[in-house]
């Protein structure tokens, strides 16, 4: 088990985003090609019932991904479904989305694909089809995710867009989507989410210079991204598909995970393991207010270098020698007493195979079943993708990339230019004999 947020601490915080711009018009895919273990790939959602005026073209991701049917230790398959309707969320308080459904639904009853329409799709992926829709007489976007109940049954996937729904409506955090409304029609099972009109990191990144992010930037984005996985944790979510592909960007540089169709719920009770008298922690100043955001860049930018780094994130291999020459013992031996929340879901066990070839942890390659560690696998790898522009075990072939996972050594490209703290994180991220850490 990683205590990620203690290691996630490198030395220059001052960032310039305004050279990595997103563009609004940028509206790209929010879900990924995937092959499920029977062979399928995934068809694309014909609603011929629906009034549809759709135009453009979808962007797919290149990297294929699996999927076969889950379980956890502890968990009911058959577990009956949480609350399908959706409440507004405390963080999203004063979304005008959600007055603008209820007002609908108030005049109208329950919401259809009649109250939409469909200007553009956005991507597909292995259950569903995402499609940019607009509110008629309101003029509020969303991201409409559209199963085909009949291809869900066909498939054996009722399940996995059941589990989908569930977590979606569990969800209330910044980095994490929305689920404003789920409706059914005789031929659809309709998801209404949060649009993200910035793309996605992948397509992102391919704009940058040498197609990486600097590593101030990567260190933001993955910063964001952790915050979400701990929260995810946090609620017995495994994630299980963490990738560029799906970490979108919103209009104010943020980013929101998207595509939980392989996520794994389990059983999760957080504990308090270790508290003392001394100064609470709190991250007051990381900021992630409008005030903050640079409308010219479309990245967060703010004016203090404190803004950007909570000030309990920590190196982690530098001995006590190290940290007395650095002027840091003190500042550490205050934090190691601080209260530590222990929140993974280590109860959960999956034998699925399930991911993207490049992102995929050794136990779950080997078969040996898995819990939540893979999500920190899976980020280690997405931090490296983010510095270098590649995954580190990347073959010529599927066969041969899972291979090298689980058989070739980390290593960085010759003349890599990133520092010591952050390839010292990937290196946490990436031991695969835990023992050793």
């Amino acid at each position: 088990m990683y205590f990620v947020s203690e290691l996630f601490h490198w030395d220059n915080p001052s960032i310039d985003f305004c050279s990595s711009t997103v563009t609004g018009s940028d509206i790209t895919s929010v879900g990924s090609s995937k092959i499920s273990d029977s062979g399928f790939v995934d068809k694309q959602v014909d609603i011929k019932n629906a009034e549809v005026n759709v135009g453009g073209e979808c962007v797919e991701s290149q990297k294929s991904s699996l999927s076969s049917v889950s379980y956890c230790n502890g968990a009911d398959g058959n577990e009956a479904s949480f609350r399908s309707f959706c409440p507004s969320k405390p963080h999203k308080g004063n979304d005008r989305r959600w007055d603008a459904i209820q007002c609908v639904q108030a005049r109208d009853g329950e919401l259809s694909l009649g109250h939409f329409r469909l200007l553009k799709k956005l991507g597909f992926g292995d259950i569903g089809s995402v499609y940019l829709a607009e509110l008629r007489s309101m003029g509020c976007l969303f991201a409409m995710k559209v199963m085909d109940k009949g291809m869900l049954v066909s498939r054996k996937k009722v399940v996995r867009a059941q589990t989908e729904r569930d977590i979606l409506g569990l969800l209330d955090h910044p980095f994490l989507p929305t689920l404003y409304s789920h409706f059914e029609t005789e031929k659809f099972s309709c998801l209404l989410m949060e649009f993200c009109s910035g793309g996605d990191l992948h397509l992102l990144r391919q704009r940058q210079p040498g197609k990486h992010f600097s590593e101030q930037a990567a260190r933001f984005y993955a910063s964001e991204v952790l915050l979400a996985l701990e929260y995810l944790h946090m609620m017995g979510v495994v994630y299980r598909d963490l990738k560029p592909e799906n970490v979108l960007v919103r209009e104010d540089g943020h980013i929101m995970l998207s595509d939980f169709d392989l996520s794994l719920r389990c059983y999760v009770s957080p504990t308090l393991v270790a508290s003392s008298d001394g100064p609470a922690c709190t991250i007051s100043s990381y900021c992630i207010q409008p005030s903050c955001i640079d409308p010219a860049c479309k990245l967060p930018v703010c004016a203090e270098p404190s803004c950007f780094q909570p000030s309990c994130f920590k190196p982690r291999l530098f001995n006590p020698k190290a940290l007395k020459v650095r002027g840091e013992k003190t500042t550490l031996a205050s934090l190691d007493s601080l209260p530590v929340l222990v929140a993974e879901p280590t109860a959960a066990r999956s034998m699925s195979f399930v991911g993207t070839h490049e992102y995929l942890a050794p136990e779950i390659i080997r078969g040996d079943g898995h819990g939540s560690a893979v999500d920190w696998w899976t980020f280690g790898i997405f931090l490296y993708e983010l510095l270098h522009g590649r995954t580190p075990f990347k073959g010529n072939g599927n066969r041969e990339t899972l291979f090298n996972v689980v058989g070739q050594p980390l290593k960085f490209p010759e003349g890599s230019a990133i520092s010591f703290a952050a390839k010292d994180l990937i290196r946490g991220l990436l031991a695969k004999d835990l023992r050793k850490d």
